[in-house]
């Protein structure tokens, strides 16, 4: 445990000359609150800062006054602030008496209550996940929305439209959908990627590997190592950071968004998981399907049960049901199988030994907020072991077989991940039931989530589309 004198002297070596705090609102941004290092005292952990909560989407304005307290634990020196800075996670409470009380909203709470929970069960002491990073790095991104008018052009030098250019032009471009593992000159992310990796390093976060990944025009991926649930969802917050702002430092810009392009690979968030208790693997079994044991096929089980509402918070916008569609290795069924990527669960073949055996989830993608996801998907599973969900006999396979050239006769005997925002948000509203234990997700924090998505999906729904007038316009 850091001690606020050992951060006193961190910040005596590195000149530190001003402290920086972070927040993670109820869309899982980062938003951020920064005072001078000799305004950071004993009574700082002690009360806290206060903030208007409103603004972050957790609570009504007539209720909005809340306080954050530093975690010490996460403090880190912040490489891209011009003074000296370091930066810290803040927890937010509310204001009670005799004493302030952890927000029951507040996303690093929920992920918190998950891993009690689980230890509460006896089920395991320990989730360990390892989420796969995929995104775009573009040159040039512009947009415009308006009643009468609407736009976006993006740009990445290496794509291959860039072909024709008249300036600057070494050719060098990468075809579309050709990009998985290209070496430079095709490559032009290589360094990028190195530097920022060397950065996580530095920061915690403990690099796999890195590489270009299928989209031509700028999509890369960074696989991170093993972590606790909440442990993991700040390192997700914190590799969004470090990304988005180095980008931002060499002219480029960073985004998580599932399908920036369209006929292209999207982007998702695959997630590896497995449980421990004291120490010890719970999810091998030399005799089990492809190795898993009872318990990782009951916690599929429940994953695969609640995927839909799930999707809720694991692929809570529009842009995510673009990427869920046929043909670009990203799920649209619900099963699970042995190293096959057109299922929402893969259990990965190379993965042999007790304590690497394991699954990923699929379907996730880079919008979420990873508190919730991750919260959720632990949840989900926790529900398939305890009331003892088996994935074959409830029909999700396994399927060993290309999900995506199924009969029309088989495609009605599976079912289907969502379609639309819309659908996985009717989905949330009816099966929730599984999230509230134990207090973990509070019931208004879900009614809070539905009813702001929902007025996503309305306005999106209400925007008239370029590809709306090249259809209609002259009917």
């Amino acid at each position: 445990m850091i001690t606020l004198e050992e951060i006193n002297k961190i910040c005596e070596k590195h000149s530190i000359k001003m402290v920086d705090f972070m927040m993670t609102d109820l869309t899982g941004r980062w938003r951020h609150l920064t005072m001078p290092i000799n305004r950071f005292t004993q009574e700082t952990l002690k009360d806290g800062v206060g903030f208007d909560g409103s603004n972050y989407g957790f609570a009504p304005v007539e209720k909005s006054d809340m306080v954050f307290i530093p975690n010490l634990q996460s403090a880190h020196i912040d490489p891209f602030a011009e003074v000296p800075t370091l930066s810290m996670i803040g927890d937010v409470y509310v204001i009670d008496l005799p004493e302030n009380k952890r927000f029951d909203q507040d996303p690093r709470n929920v992920a918190y209550n998950a891993e009690q929970y689980l230890r509460s069960t006896g089920i395991a002491d320990e989730m360990r996940i390892s989420p796969e990073f995929e995104f775009y790095v573009f040159d040039h991104v512009s947009y415009y929305i308006d009643g009468h008018s609407s736009y976006y052009k993006i740009d990445a030098d290496q794509a291959q439209w860039n072909t024709s250019s008249k300036s600057a032009n070494l050719g060098y471009k990468i075809p579309a959908k050709c990009g998985y593992h290209a070496a430079p000159p095709l490559d032009r992310l290589s360094d990028f990627r190195s530097s920022v990796s060397l950065m996580m390093e530095n920061m915690g976060i403990a690099v796999k590997y890195h590489h270009h990944e299928v989209a031509g025009p700028g999509q890369v991926e960074i696989e991170v190592e093993f972590g606790g649930l909440l442990e993991m969802a700040d390192k997700t917050m914190l590799t969004k950071y470090i990304l988005k702002n180095a980008a931002y430092s060499e002219g480029k810009t960073v985004t998580f968004m599932p399908k920036p392009i369209y006929d292209e690979a999207g982007s998702g968030l695959h997630i590896h998981m497995h449980l421990f208790k004291n120490g010890k693997p719970l999810f091998y079994d030399t005799n089990g399907y492809s190795q898993l044991s009872e318990t990782a096929l009951f916690f599929i089980g429940g994953i695969l049960k609640h995927i839909r509402a799930l999707c809720g918070f694991t692929n809570p916008s529009t842009n995510s049901y673009k990427r869920l569609v046929p043909g670009y290795e990203a799920p649209v069924t619900i099963g699970y199988a042995t190293s096959n990527r057109s299922s929402v669960i893969r259990i990965p073949a190379y993965a042999k030994a007790p304590d690497k055996k394991r699954f990923e989830l699929r379907s996730p993608d880079g919008t979420c907020n990873p508190y919730y996801a991750y919260a959720a998907i632990l949840m989900a599973g926790i529900d398939g072991i305890k009331n003892k969900i088996d994935p074959q006999k409830a029909g999700y396979g396994p399927y060993d077989i290309n999900l995506y050239n199924l009969s029309k006769k088989d495609q009605a005997k599976i079912k289907f991940l969502p379609q639309n925002l819309d659908e996985a948000l009717d989905a949330l509203s009816k099966d929730n039931d599984f999230l509230t234990i134990g207090g973990v997700f509070p019931k208004r924090l879900i009614e809070i989530w539905i009813e702001n998505k929902k007025k996503e999906s309305l306005r999106y729904k209400q925007l008239p589309h370029p590809v709306e007038f090249e259809t209609y316009f002259d009917l």
